[in-house]
């Protein structure tokens, strides 16, 4: 039946329509005008979706093509990002469901080539059971070694799967997952929730500390700031948090590792230390063109700057990567942090994200 109605409306009367109403949202972008535009646009595409559609006067319609041109230009194109492959809600329960399932992944991501003993590092041993968790014994020395032992999960009384779950949502969550609704998730209480949290972050953050970028690296000056009057304005400002934001990407132009680093200012001297830190020697820097970067040649870089001149970051594909990081975090932490009146990590009332280009 609404393929017999697409038929028999006149293409060039909502041809009118839709190109009406679209002016109109611009003017006013209230929700009964989107309502309006959504639904004329939904028209079009039963309209242009199906073969040419007869007109009013019953012949072929000759705002078919230019509808279909109108169409094809006015729409947004796909965020190829935004469409990666990932591990849905549905895969990660039927691999990692059960405690015996979240047990054995534990136990192949700890020790890859078979049990190895940590103090002795003999591989022959026994499993001891009884207790909530695997405890291996060796052969040679006695020592016995719990699987959890020496991980974030040590100590816990909560069963493996709630962590695995936790690092699930944590990790696909890209609007940030604070305590509060990791509590609800796992059916915790919030001080659990929060410990979880907190330890999963810092396992990352350590994991992180151990890696350098190189090869192609494109990096950027952000701040992290409030909403406050007075003080001084741009980089000077006494109320922003300066930090690097950098992406390490393949020959492919692909993403490889991202590093966001907190620094005292953007100055020659914190750059220098920053590049020693964080970047391998030999690795090529693309940078916006701001004079303390230069000092990353210190570290046996080398440095390219492109001068942004008011440039948009839609403007700047050779920094695609370290702009989209910078967005995902605004993203993040404004998913997270979103209430007016209240005392955050960071010292502020409201987090805001400045991107100097």
């Amino acid at each position: 039946m609404l393929t017999t109605i697409a038929y028999e409306l006149d293409a060039d009367h909502y041809a009118t329509l839709l190109k009406r109403n679209q002016q109109r949202l611009m003017r006013q972008r209230s929700s009964w005008t989107r309502r309006v535009v959504y639904q004329a646009t939904l028209i079009m595409v039963f309209l242009i979706s199906n073969e040419r559609q007869p007109g009013a006067s019953g012949e072929p319609g000759d705002a078919y093509a230019a509808l279909r041109h109108h169409t094809e230009s006015s729409a947004m194109a796909m965020n190829r990002i935004q469409f990666q492959p990932g591990l849905s809600m549905p895969e990660f329960t039927q691999r990692f469901g059960s405690e015996s399932q979240c047990a054995a992944a534990l136990e192949a991501a700890r020790w890859p080539n078979g049990f190895s003993c940590p103090r002795c590092g003999e591989r022959a041993h026994c499993v001891l059971r009884g207790g909530a968790c695997k405890v291996f014994q060796c052969n040679a020395c006695r020592h016995q070694t719990s699987l959890i032992a020496g991980t974030v999960f040590q100590g816990t009384k909560l069963p493996l799967t709630v962590w695995f779950l936790a690092i699930y949502l944590i990790s696909q969550a890209k609007t940030g997952l604070s305590a509060l609704a990791l509590k609800r998730y796992l059916g915790v209480s919030y001080p659990t929730a929060w410990l979880i949290h907190h330890k999963l972050m810092r396992a990352m953050e350590q994991r992180e500390e151990r890696y350098v970028l190189n090869g192609q690296v494109q990096v950027d000056d952000a701040y992290l700031c409030g909403e406050r009057t007075g003080g001084k304005a741009g980089r000077g400002s006494e109320d922003k948090v300066p930090f690097v934001a950098a992406v390490s990407f393949s020959d492919e132009g692909h993403p490889l590792r991202a590093k966001l680093t907190l620094i005292p200012g953007f100055t020659l001297k914190a750059i220098a230390e920053w590049a020693k830190s964080n970047l391998a020697p030999g690795s090529t820097v693309l940078s916006d063109g701001l004079a303390c970067f230069n000092t990353v040649t210190d570290a046996g870089c080398v440095h390219q700057p492109t001068v942004v001149a008011g440039r948009k970051p839609k403007d700047l594909p050779e920094f695609k990567w370290v702009n989209t990081v910078l967005r995902n975090l605004k993203t993040s932490l404004s998913g997270c942090y979103h209430a007016l009146a209240f005392r955050n990590p960071f010292g502020w009332g409201r987090l805001r994200l400045l991107h100097e280009e």
